[in-house]
């Protein structure tokens, strides 16, 4: 089987599904209209199916030869973003939008079990489609990594359509390639006073301050300048009017690295500045820290296999550089148990236009990049590097 030309031979309904998928975006743990076409295409092609976490959905297709268990996974959630792309396939739902390619992730997996489904005799092992919900935020994978369906896999892939790269090209590195992706809440405790006579209470905003201010000497002084770290305060509540001295400011932020083990630290180091820094005012700190998602790190022999598939079907030009990035995936969460790699797919056409960037109103992707992410998913799934 000629793996390009049976994913070309099926791109009007691979198109068909990622723009039925636009139109009808859906959040987090509500992709109830999403799963039920999921569940529609699976069960016309006689793949057995079933419902999981609530709007997940996992799939299976014994091949007719001996050999490993693959999974394949899609995320399916979309962003409360207002869609402001002009295209026939714009969203039909006021402030929800398909942002980050995950309609094309659904569109592309659904077309690759079509495609192995007409081959399943050539197939050596068995294939399990996950259709995962609610990565946007970061909830879904580690729900589903936790299930019992999930046991008995050897090897875990996940792609992803990239507008940081021009259509047509692949990143598919070992290590780190995403970071955790974990927040913190703080509340600060002071005691309220007149505003004109500061001196009767204690300023929970003037030590919020001092607090963001001493967060980043986390970065600056407490962490190997080599090793890579982002704490970012993101919003900060406080106060009842311009002539009161709060006594209460609530703040949240997110913390971001690649090294595990430094991941393990940051919680200790990030309180102890923190309370120490409002005891200094004479306020007090309270510190919650929420890890969310650990880090996306490929492994090394899962990486050669789509490295491999990647110079099979497109040529070892096709494979270029991208720095990893601060931002989080929670594909980390089957990462931590299945040996597996994380690939980017190139989306970017910049003629065209297709080259917003991700949780743009006006995101969008070269739709070639979907010929080819369904074209290495099958060749993934048949393993070997065998057309």
């Amino acid at each position: 089987m000629d793996t390009l030309t049976a994913v070309l031979s099926l791109e009007e309904h691979l198109l068909e599904l990622r723009h039925h998928i636009h139109q009808n975006p859906e959040l987090g743990w509500q992709e109830q209209e999403t799963q039920a076409l999921i569940l529609r295409e699976l069960e016309e092609l006689g793949i057995p199916c079933e419902t999981v976490c609530g709007t997940g959905v996992i799939a299976t297709l014994e091949g007719g030869q001996p050999g490993p268990v693959v999974g394949l996974r899609a995320d399916m959630d979309a962003l409360p973003i207002q869609e402001k792309l002009d295209a026939p396939y714009r969203s039909r739902k006021d402030g929800v939008k398909h942002a980050c390619g995950h309609d094309c992730h659904v569109a592309m997996l659904l077309t690759a079990a079509r495609v192995l489904t007409g081959c399943r005799d050539q197939l050596h092992g068995t294939v399990k489609f996950i259709f995962q919900p609610a990565e946007e935020i970061i909830e879904g994978a580690h729900a589903m990594a936790q299930l019992p369906q999930m046991e008995g896999i050897d090897r875990i892939f996940g792609l992803h359509v990239w507008n940081d790269l021009d259509v047509g090209t692949f990143s598919v590195e070992v290590g780190p390639r995403l970071a955790c992706a974990d927040n913190i809440y703080l509340t600060i405790r002071g005691k309220s006073a007149h505003g004109a006579q500061p001196h009767n209470g204690v300023d929970a905003i003037v030590a919020a301050c001092a607090v963001v201010e001493q967060l980043q000497t986390a970065v600056s002084r407490k962490v190997d300048p080599l090793e890579p770290v982002v704490v970012t305060i993101g919003t900060i509540h406080g106060g009842t009017a311009s002539n009161i001295i709060a006594d209460e400011v609530q703040l949240s932020g997110t913390v971001r690295c690649f090294n595990k083990d430094l991941r393990a630290d940051l919680p200790r180091i990030l309180e102890d500045l923190a309370v120490t820094t409002a005891q200094a005012h004479g306020a007090t700190c309270g510190f919650k820290y929420a890890p969310c998602a650990p880090p996306v790190i490929n492994e090394t022999s899962s990486t050669a296999i789509a490295q491999k598939a990647v110079t099979d079907l497109f040529g070892a030009d096709k494979l270029v550089h991208l720095e990893k990035t601060m931002g989080g995936e929670d594909f980390s969460w089957f990462l931590e148990k299945i040996p597996g790699c994380y690939i980017f797919v190139g989306a970017r056409n910049e003629a065209a236009g297709k080259c917003w960037p991700h949780h743009h109103a006006c995101f969008d992707v070269d739709e070639r990049s979907l010929v080819n992410g369904t074209a290495l998913l099958v060749k993934l799934a048949l393993g070997d590097g065998k057309e």
